[in-house]
């Protein structure tokens, strides 16, 4: 057969321009099917029953389902370039049980969110300390929990890493202790001390009346007593009536003049006993 190099150029022509087609509607299917993943979404988290459902669900919901979908799409889209979806659904499955045994730690992460989101021992906006961090809980997502710390530094840390450990969920609960200490000096009576501190700490903002403030003798040292100072408040309040509870010891000590506490020992013999 002889070689016609026009008709090889022809016939390079018309696949290149039938692939140029498809790769267009490939992108065409795309962005539409981008847009009408996203319009599902959109009308989904509109249905009344959908906006019932706890905020940290919804966004895990919305992402599982963003996945699929877009898993479903590519599938489509390789359909449409002529793949064997059948062969390509094989060729998923395998690539799955490699890439489970390389990812195992993102599919741990992902197993770990599911437990999360059906024991939910914490949800959005709660304050809580897990995997040794502490802050406010942002997002719960498919792989991933977004907690911003006190100090304003947005923290991302793995669904494994919180819920294999131990979590503090300090929103749990009404209200929660601030525990401090006051030192006293061995020549003040500790219950002056007690009553002084009481009244200035009872007008603190935001201290509860119930339970009230603990104040009692905790230990003893060489300066003298020392007083467990525990008010009780909202976790939102913490710092603020931790910091105005400091500032409360220092005013009602001062203002009652109790001397500045100082260690003391008493030492009996004479220096060449002791030597």
């Amino acid at each position: 057969m002889e070689f016609d190099p026009q008709a090889l150029l022809t016939k390079t022509y018309e696949m290149l321009v039938a692939f140029g087609f498809k790769f267009l509607g490939a992108i065409a299917l795309w962005i539409v099917g981008r847009w009408l993943i996203g319009l599902a979404i959109r009308l989904l988290s509109a249905t009344p029953v959908f906006k019932k459902i706890e905020d940290t669900a919804r966004r895990y919901i919305q992402g599982s389902l963003s996945v699929l979908l877009t898993m479903a799409l590519v599938v489509a889209i390789l359909g449409f370039f002529g793949v064997e979806t059948t062969t390509f659904a094989a060729v998923l499955a395998a690539a799955g049980v490699a890439i489970g045994m390389a990812w195992s730690g993102l599919l741990a992460n992902f197993a770990s969110g599911i437990f999360i989101m059906v024991l939910r021992p914490f949800q959005v906006g709660d304050f809580v300390e897990g995997a040794g961090v502490t802050g406010t809980v942002e997002e719960v997502g498919l792989f991933v929990t977004t907690i911003n710390t006190p100090d304003n530094v947005r923290t991302i840390v793995g669904n494994d890493a919180v819920f294999k450990g131990t979590i503090k969920n300090y929103s749990a609960n009404p209200f929660r202790r601030v525990d401090l200490v006051a030192q006293l000096n061995h020549g003040v009576d500790h219950r002056v001390a007690i009553e002084a501190l009481r009244a200035k700490i009872e007008k603190i903002a935001n201290v509860k009346s119930d339970p009230g403030v603990d104040l009692v003798i905790t230990t003893f040292n060489l300066a003298g007593p020392v007083l467990a100072v525990r008010p009780y408040c909202h976790t939102d309040d913490y710092w603020q009536v931790y910091f105005d509870t400091n500032e409360a010891i220092r005013d009602a000590f001062g203002e009652a003049g109790f001397p500045v506490p100082q260690e003391h020992m008493h030492l009996t013999g004479s220096l060449a006993q002791i030597a």
